[in-house]
């Protein structure tokens, strides 16, 4: 089985999010498909703009149609700031046996020596590697399994989401219908926390 996992804080989970990796599903293979939502990333250590609950559930609402697409709570559980290597030995040890692939966006790639014990979560998975902004290797990762899916991009980011539901513009080519419905009900991304 191969498995591939996106972590994010999906602050809210759009479609930007969702169709770049089940495009690199099709040339990749996986078998299933888990989405993490961070308890807060190492990188991005301001509060989310929306609760862990709430980006969770706008994240099964967002993937709910698609079979083999999982949503875990797995980081939410721990309560405190999310390291990958932290998560791929909690899934390592849940599918033994499994190819597990962390997909990451190209902008992440400058951050990615920085990541928390780097080297063993190359031991645990390789990483697929969406376009967003063409980005580049870093020299000192040139060796490791990195492979590009070289996917069409999709120009949305959560920060416009939010800063058209303030300005109360609509959301709905930029997410799932459901999740559109979710943050209305709510009144998510009401007040200015970007």
């Amino acid at each position: 089985m191969r498995i591939g996992i996106c972590g994010g804080t999906f602050d809210p989970f759009h479609l930007g999010h969702l169709h770049p990796v089940l495009a690199a599903r099709e040339t990749i293979g996986w078998d299933r498909i888990i989405f993490v939502p961070a308890f807060v990333q190492p990188f991005k250590t301001k509060q989310a703009a929306a609760s862990p609950l709430d980006r969770f559930a706008m994240t099964v609402l967002g993937t709910e149609e698609h079979d083999d697409v999982f949503v875990s709570k797995l980081e939410l559980e721990r309560d405190e700031v999310s390291y990958t290597v932290d998560t791929l030995e909690e899934l390592h040890a849940a599918n033994p046996g499994a190819k597990l692939d962390w997909v990451i966006g190209d902008d992440n790639l400058a951050d990615l020596p920085k990541w928390r014990n780097v080297d063993r979560i190359f031991e645990l998975a390789d990483f697929v590697v969406l376009t967003r902004r063409n980005a580049e290797v870093p020299d000192e990762l040139k060796d490791r399994p990195i492979h590009f899916a070289r996917n069409a991009t999709v120009p949305v980011s959560s920060t416009e989401i939010r800063r058209r539901v303030r300005a109360g513009e609509p959301i709905d080519e930029l997410v799932d219908p459901r999740v559109s419905h979710y943050i209305h009900h709510y009144r998510l991304y009401k007040e200015d926390n970007t």
